[in-house]
């Protein structure tokens, strides 16, 4: 059930799977952020985070400017705070766009899963 669909993103929650997914459709814009964060925290709170899976689905995440990267850190920390039971994050198509996310994983210790995109 998608439960947010803007232009920039998009949020779902699989009852039957147990996974709450984020997608994000290009360049999330800072001004898109403040709205983004609003309905992630509304979207989370509709489930329970211990029996849910958070994946976040970036196949469409398009390179971040090297200013914006470099925040990538403190953004993949924000979602291992959520206290799920587990964390995938879907690799973009983008080459750069992996290795940005990739790094910023390696960074942080991320225990979760980056998964190739489908």
């Amino acid at each position: 059930m998608i439960v947010v669909d803007k232009k920039s993103f998009k949020m779902a929650i699989d009852e039957t799977k147990h996974i709450l997914s984020v997608q994000v459709l290009g360049l999330l814009r800072e001004a898109d952020t403040e709205e983004y964060l609003q309905d992630l925290q509304e979207t989370i709170n509709k489930v329970s985070r211990s029996n849910y899976t958070f994946m976040v689905d970036a196949t469409y995440q398009t390179p971040l400017p090297s200013k914006v990267a470099a925040g990538l850190d403190n953004i993949m920390l924000f979602y291992s705070s959520f206290g799920f039971k587990d964390i995938i994050i879907v690799k973009p198509k983008s080459k750069i766009a992996q290795v940005q996310i990739r790094n910023a994983l390696e960074r942080i210790e991320f225990n979760g899963t980056f998964i190739d995109s489908k």
